[in-house]
């Protein structure tokens, strides 16, 4: 599938980030640890280069643990402090916190040297869109600060957070970019949320996913729906209503219906943790 998104809203990012990238002391990259190459947007690296970088893989508690530990290492032997977290959880704030510290003594050592005390840190927390940037964001500063939700597209413009006397944090909507260079990075957006669903069609994708299931997490899709891996495409999605009793009044399984139920479930962990790409 040839998928393709860049909304109006994104290149005004984009440029808000550049005007504001001087006032940055760090980027905070914030990446999905299923799709860590693809969930990585090459122009706010492009943009942010010379800046202070921590990456940071969330929803890593729906990945596979080794997978995302091949990442860690990866980004730290190519320089880059790295963490795994699940931005929902409290018990990683601390964690996140220390990496913040590591990451900017420098620069705060730097400050003391001119005369400088008690400056919070600037940082900028940027990824794609429905990566869990603003969850993220009320985590770290422990009350609601940005709107969050289960879609693309939820946090529209740029806002100011101050977390602490030590951080300031500048949330930004998840941005894209222009295009993708290959279907699979397309392919593995959508799969996970940063793609607004009603880009493409989602019978389609479902597709997609079940050939990637039944490729790599062989077992898994007979486990959750009953079903043989070995189906013509015609077969998937009415097996998968079929076994839901996803049916419509003529009798029919309601194949949009079990699109939406299968892509749901990859997305919520329900087919398991899954890591779709590698160092």
């Amino acid at each position: 599938m040839n998928i393709q998104w860049y909304p109006g809203h994104m290149t005004k990012a984009l440029r808000q980030i550049k005007e504001d990238i001087r006032l940055i002391d760090l980027v905070i990259e914030l990446c999905d640890a299923r799709i860590v190459s693809s969930s990585r947007n090459p122009e706010i690296r492009q943009l942010t280069n010379g800046k202070a970088h921590l990456a940071i893989l969330n929803k890593a508690d729906l990945a596979e643990q080794s997978v995302t530990d091949e990442w860690i290492r990866y980004f730290r032997e190519n320089g880059t402090e790295a963490l795994a977290i699940d931005s929902r959880s409290r018990k990683d704030v601390k964690k996140i916190n220390d990496a913040i510290m590591r990451v900017t003594e420098e620069k705060r050592q730097r400050d003391l040297r001119r005369g400088i005390k008690n400056r919070p840190v600037r940082a900028l927390i940027a990824g794609i869109p429905n990566v869990g940037k603003s969850t993220l964001t009320n985590s770290l500063s422990g009350k609601k600060s940005t709107r969050t939700g289960d879609k693309p597209g939820v946090t529209k413009g740029k806002q100011w957070i101050h977390v602490n006397k030590g951080l300031d944090l500048l949330d930004t909507p998840g941005i894209l970019w222009p295009k993708f260079e290959d279907t699979h990075t397309g392919e593995a957006l959508a799969l996970f949320g940063a793609i607004a669903d009603n880009v493409f069609e989602k019978e389609e994708l479902a597709l997609v996913l079940y050939h990637t299931m039944v490729k790599d997490y062989p077992g898994r899709i007979t486990a959750a729906y009953n079903i043989s891996e070995d189906l013509d495409d015609a077969e998937v999605l009415p097996s998968i209503a079929g076994s839901k009793n996803l049916v419509l009044s003529e009798g029919r399984g309601d194949t949009r219906r079990a699109a939406d139920l299968f892509l749901d479930d990859l997305r919520s962990g329900k087919l398991g943790r899954v890591s779709l790409e590698r160092p």
